[in-house]
């Protein structure tokens, strides 16, 4: 299985990242995605990478929640990198407006010009929504030329949502929130066809029953997979064949 996002750069894995991998490894997670927030994460998460290649892999983008008045030399940092390292995403970036709504101007801009350097590329983008799904999707379908690809992560809108996001070719990134008692979101899934999965922890954050509310990690991957095969109603094997194959076409 693949761990499509996690911060496992963040301080609080400093003292036992070792282990984390360790038990991710152990646990059947062969590969995970470590989104970036902003230029502070970029030391943390390139080390991280260069200490785990080919295992912990990085991603480039400003994190909506990070766009102040400062953006404009936020993104010129993240395009100096873009230029020097490798990268297997621009993300995460998007749409937040659930703290804080005084810079969704720059938001939006940020957003926009960074979906433009990933059609440069040829990179897949990580969206970052938070009560601005409907914003998010708009901005997408504005420059889906085809050739845009990606994941809205940590998905937990409604099947109307769901639907015009795979009409756009982009993948659901299903996490802990999905074995929450209150979630809408196994309704939604039986809904959706596996295919346009992918699998994620988001860690530190969100971390799957029966870990809710405590530091979430990539070992807990198979408990989100094997609540998608249970909603799904197919064996855990099968989810994680085809959600593996859909990120790695993805991220190729």
């Amino acid at each position: 299985m693949i761990d499509t996002h996690a911060h496992l750069y963040d301080e609080q894995f400093s003292a036992d990242i070792a282990e984390i991998i360790s038990r991710a490894r152990a646990n059947g997670v062969e590969k995970v995605y470590l989104p970036n927030c902003d230029s502070s994460t970029i030391p943390a998460m390139m080390a991280l990478t260069e200490q785990y290649p080919g295992y912990c892999i990085p991603m480039i983008g400003i994190h909506p929640c990070y766009v102040k008045e400062s953006y404009e030399a936020e993104l010129k940092i993240m395009q100096e990198w873009l230029d020097k390292a490798s990268f297997a995403a621009i993300g995460e970036i998007g749409l937040d407006y659930y703290w804080d709504q005084t810079f969704v101007a720059e938001q939006k801009d940020a957003f926009r010009r960074q979906i433009d350097w990933a059609l440069e590329r040829a990179l897949p983008i990580v969206i970052h929504s938070r009560n601005a799904t409907q914003d998010c999707i708009d901005i997408v379908r504005e420059k889906q030329n085809g050739q845009l690809k990606g994941i809205f992560h940590c998905f937990g809108d409604d099947l109307n949502a769901a639907e015009q996001i795979i009409d756009l070719g982009f993948k659901l990134g299903i996490g802990g929130v999905v074995t929450f008692k209150n979630s809408t979101l196994p309704e939604v899934l039986r809904a959706v066809d596996l295919e346009h999965l992918v699998l994620e922890t988001d860690a530190p954050y969100l971390a799957p029953v029966p870990y809710r509310g405590k530091r979430n990690e990539s070992s807990y991957i198979p408990l989100i997979a094997q609540k998608v095969a249970d909603i799904k109603e197919v064996p855990l094997s099968m989810v994680a064949e085809r959600t593996t194959k859909t990120a790695e076409a993805l991220f190729s």
